[in-house]
C-alpha cells in the first residue's frame, strides 16, 4: 500500500507533518468536516451540508494511500451516511458534487475497491452528468430555488444564477471520466468534454486571464457575458479561479487526451505565472488594489501549486521544467510565508486563505487549501496516484 519516495526535502518532511497532523488532530474533529479556520488555529465545520465537505477527508485518504495505516481509513468513513443524504437531497446538488465524491468514494474505491463505494460515486457522476445543458454545452453551476448561504437568498441570487458556468467546475470534471471507464458509457466522458470546450471558450479571456464564472441565455443557449461571484470585480482575474482552471484543464487534457485542454492550460498558467511576479503567494485577486496590508490567498497558491506539477508531468523538455520550477517556486512561498504544519496548536496545514474576500472571510485556514498543498507536496516528492 505505501509508496517509495525519493527524497525531496524539505517538502517530503512537510507531508510527514501534514500526516502527523491528521493522526494528532482527526479524533477532534470526529464526524465533523471543518469549513473555515478561526483565529486560535481550530476549526469552524460545515452545517450539514457544504460545498467543501469532501477535502478533509481527501486528505485523509492521500494519508492511507501513503502510509497503509487503516487510521485514516476509518477516520476518511465516519461521514459516509452524508453522502447517502446527499444523492437523495436535491437542494444539496450542484456543480461541487464531483469534489465531494472524488475524494471520499472515488478514492475510496480506487484504494479499498470498496464496492459501496463505487456505487455511491456512480450516483454522484449521474446526478453531475444531469446538470448539463444541451443548449449551450455547460454544466449549471447553481439551481435557482437554492441559495448559496443564508445571505443571498431572493430575486438577485435567482437572475444571477440562471443559465451560468463557472471555474470551479473544471476541477469536478474527473468524477464523470472515472464514471465513463467504469460504466462503459461514453456519455459521462463526452458532457465533461464538452463542458471543457465550452470553458475554454467562454471563462478564458484573450489575455489568458479569466472570468470566475460566464452566463448563456437559458432559452436560446447564446453567450450573455462574464462576471465574478467571489472576485474583485466582473472584469477582474480571481486568483484561486484562474488557479482552478490550470489544474483543471491540466487534468481534463490528462483524462481526455484533448489538446485544446492542453493549450488552455498553458495559456492560464503562463498568465498565472505573469501575474505572481516576485510574490511568494498570489494575492487573492490580480486585479484589487495593493494599497495598506495586501490579502493574499494560501489556497490560490496551493491548488496553483498542484497544477502546475501535473502539468508539468504532460509535457516534457523545457517545457516541463518551467512548469515544475513555477510549480516548486509556489510550494516553496507557501512554506515560508503560511505554513502550520510544524505548530502543536495548529489543526489546519495552510495560514492566510481567503475565502470570500468581499464577505470579509480572509486570513483563514481552509480545508481545500490543504487538500491542495498536500496534493503539491506528494506530486513535489514523486507520487502519481491521485482520485481525480
Amino acid at each position: 500500500m505505501a509508496e517509495d519516495l525519493t527524497r525531496h526535502d524539505p517538502y517530503e518532511a512537510t507531508l510527514g507533518r501534514c500526516i502527523a497532523m491528521l493522526e494528532r488532530v482527526s479524533d477532534i474533529d470526529g464526524d465533523r468536516a471543518p469549513r473555515l479556520g478561526n483565529a486560535d488555529l481550530s476549526w469552524t465545520y460545515c452545517p450539514e451540508h457544504d460545498w467543501v465537505a469532501s477535502f478533509r477527508i481527501g486528505t485523509l485518504w492521500l494519508s492511507y494511500q501513503t502510509t497503509g495505516n487503516t487510521y485514516f481509513q476509518d477516520r476518511a468513513r465516519v461521514r459516509d451516511s452524508y453522502y447517502d443524504k446527499l444523492l437523495v437531497t436535491p437542494d444539496w446538488h450542484d456543480h461541487d458534487l464531483g469534489f465531494l465524491f472524488s475524494l471520499s468514494a472515488v478514492a475510496d474505491y480506487r484504494l479499498t475497491t470498496n464496492p459501496v463505494a463505487r456505487e455511491r460515486a456512480l450516483g454522484g457522476a449521474r446526478l453531475l452528468a444531469s446538470r448539463f445543458v444541451e443548449n449551450g454545452g455547460y454544466i449549471l453551476a447553481w439551481d435557482e430555488r437554492v441559495a448559496f448561504d443564508n445571505s443571498e437568498k431572493g430575486e438577485a441570487w435567482s437572475r444571477f444564477v440562471k443559465g451560468r458556468m463557472i471555474a470551479d467546475t473544471m476541477q469536478n470534471l474527473a468524477l464523470l471520466y472515472w464514471a465513463a471507464d467504469q460504466e462503459g458509457d461514453p456519455r459521462f466522458a463526452e458532457i465533461a468534454t464538452r463542458h471543457a470546450r465550452s470553458a475554454a471558450q467562454y471563462l478564458l479571456r484573450e489575455d489568458g486571464t479569466s472570468f470566475h464564472t460566464f452566463a448563456f441565455d437559458p432559452a436560446t443557449g447564446a453567450p450573455v457575458g462574464g462576471a465574478t461571484h467571489q472576485g474583485f470585480s466582473n472584469a477582474s482575474c480571481w486568483s484561486r479561479g484562474q488557479a482552478w482552471l490550470i489544474h483543471g484543464f491540466a487534468q481534463t487534457y490528462a483524462l481526455s487526451g484533448e489538446t485544446f485542454s492542453l493549450d488552455a492550460a498553458r495559456k492560464v498558467a503562463g498568465k498565472f505565472e505573469e501575474l505572481m511576479g516576485d510574490d511568494l503567494v498570489p494575492v487573492w485577486d490580480f486585479d484589487a488594489p495593493r494599497e495598506g496590508e495586501v490579502i493574499v490567498d494560501s489556497s490560490a497558491g496551493a491548488v496553483a501549486a498542484a497544477g502546475y506539477l501535473l502539468l508539468a508531468s504532460l509535457v516534457e523538455g523545457e517545457e516541463r521544467k518551467r512548469w515544475r520550477a513555477t510549480g516548486l517556486r509556489l510550494l516553496d512561498g507557501l512554506l515560508q510565508r503560511c505554513d502550520l504544519t510544524g505548530r502543536t496548536d495548529a489543526q489546519g496545514f495552510l495560514d492566510e486563505g481567503a475565502a470570500n474576500v468581499p464577505k470579509g472571510r480572509a486570513r483563514n485556514m481552509l480545508p481545500y487549501g490543504d487538500y491542495y498543498f498536500m496534493e503539491a507536496l506528494m506530486r513535489a516528492t514523486g507520487h502519481h496516484r491521485f482520485f481525480w
